[in-house]
């Protein structure tokens, strides 16, 4: 039987420690209350009669079904004030959880193709990353490019974006993945780090280790989202440790995309035995099930994470972040203060 005191005292351990969450797409962080409230400022008519029925619809068996519902509850967004609520929802449930610093994956794409200009979008989550600093925490913005699209259209996103360079810190790659390589985007990558931009894409979610070679050989990124099929390549996993690559990891999100069909046998235990820079993230929390610490406690009350895992993922969170060096500094101190104490 689970020893019951010692799981109730690291959930308290967990609720308190600093942390870092690199892998979060605001998109997925639009809860169903707030997917109703901003549908009817907007005059948008749900297919959903209540908030019951839309949670109900939660139910995926793959990641392709997800993106189905995602995409059709982002299209309440509309207006640079509904970018800016969205936001800051997710920054208030983060802090809530001890995250101190962020940073959050947006599809730009997935708004202009609707006739939301980016200015809206860019305006509404930078001004809440400014807000956000009210609640102890930073945030750098990462515009993501839709990989079921063309490169050609990746290249009109980031054109619409280069007024904006200040603003943004990254660009990633996501969206259905099984079917586009990585390599179809080398040319816009490039030219995202031409423009000083940090690169980042899923790859190893649903596709296989090759597309994490080409990540890594072919759109040069400086860290891995997902990652999780890495473990089937030994000399993948040596390399990535040996580089020092993080994976921006989701425990929940695998188990509700059926990337992994028990938590229990979930990687992050092998990932950190090997060496590999892992991380603990929501991905889409308001769909897969909860925000950073629910990931944490989904490993931590199974018993394969312990104590100094959690902070060795809380480390890796910083050390893996594109946060100043200043920054990254202060967020770990802050982390061994609180080890030291508790």
């Amino acid at each position: 039987m689970p020893d019951t005191h010692a799981i109730s005292a690291l959930d308290a351990f967990v609720a308190r420690l600093p942390k870092a969450e690199l892998h979060l797409h605001i998109e997925g962080s639009l809860e169903p209350e707030l997917m109703f409230e901003l549908a009817q400022r907007n005059g948008i008519t749900l297919p959903y009669a209540k908030v019951e029925d839309l949670r109900a619809a939660y139910d995926f068996s793959n990641l392709q079904d997800f993106l189905d519902i995602y995409y059709q509850g982002a299209d309440v967004l509309r207006t640079e004030a509904d970018f800016y609520d969205l936001a800051m929802a997710y920054f208030r449930r983060a802090a809530a959880d001890h995250v101190r610093h962020a940073e959050i994956f947006f599809d730009p794409q997935t708004h202009t193709d609707r006739g939301v200009p980016y200015a809206y979008v860019i305006d509404g989550l930078s001004r809440a990353a400014t807000d956000a600093k009210t609640l102890g925490l930073s945030v750098l913005l990462i515009h993501s490019f839709l990989r079921h699209l063309s490169e050609e259209a990746a290249f009109e996103s980031l054109a619409m974006a280069e007024p904006y360079l200040d603003r943004l810190t990254g660009v990633g790659l996501d969206s259905s993945e099984v079917g586009h390589p990585p390599a179809k985007f080398a040319r816009v990558f490039a030219r995202a780090r031409e423009l000083g931009l940090k690169l980042c894409a899923h790859a190893g979610e649903e596709g296989p280790p090759e597309y994490i070679y080409e990540a890594l050989d072919v759109l040069h990124i400086d860290r891995i989202d997902h990652g999780n099929r890495s473990l089937e390549d030994p000399a993948l996993v040596a390399r990535i440790a040996a580089e020092g690559l993080t994976l921006t990891v989701c425990p929940l999100s695998n188990h509700k995309l059926c990337v992994v069909t028990d938590l229990n046998d979930h990687p992050i235990p092998d990932m950190l035995r090997q060496g590999l820079h892992a991380t603990i993230n929501s991905d889409d929390p308001a769909y897969f099930g909860g925000y950073v610490n629910d990931n944490f406690r989904a490993l931590t009350r199974r018993g394969l994470i312990s104590r100094g895992d959690c902070l060795t993922l809380a480390r890796n969170s910083i050390t893996g972040a594109f946060a100043s060096n200043e920054r990254k500094a202060e967020l770990l101190a802050e982390i061994e203060r609180f080890a030291a104490e508790n």
